[in-house]
């Protein structure tokens, strides 16, 4: 079974714990690309990741986009949202049905 991990700063992530997922607090770019790395290779299906560290890690994450495990998914952390995570999700649909999903455009 695979498991599900929160990846950004304590503060935006430590109250994911009392669901029990894993939470991996990380402090600065090279902290974050170990931490997504370790986690893909231990099997995690979920990793969801702040918004404000994944923007830091771009690169990193571009090497997940193509494959199925793990998900990597944007989320807001307590600097609030800066919609990254609503925009990724929005152009991964538009690539899987070819429309906006937001205004029913085709592509």
């Amino acid at each position: 079974m695979y498991k599900i991990a929160v990846v950004g700063d304590y503060d935006s992530i430590y109250g994911f714990a009392t669901l029990g997922l894993s939470i991996c607090p990380v402090r600065n770019r090279e902290e974050i690309r170990e931490k997504l790395r370790s986690l893909a290779e231990e099997e995690y299906g979920i990793i969801y990741i702040t918004e404000a560290v994944a923007a830091e890690v771009e690169d990193e994450l571009e090497k997940y986009r193509e494959k199925t495990l793990p998900a990597i998914i944007q989320i807001p952390g307590v600097s609030g949202n800066t919609g990254a995570g609503v925009e990724g999700v929005k152009k991964t649909v538009e690539q899987a049905v070819g429309s906006d999903i937001l205004f029913g455009g085709v592509s």
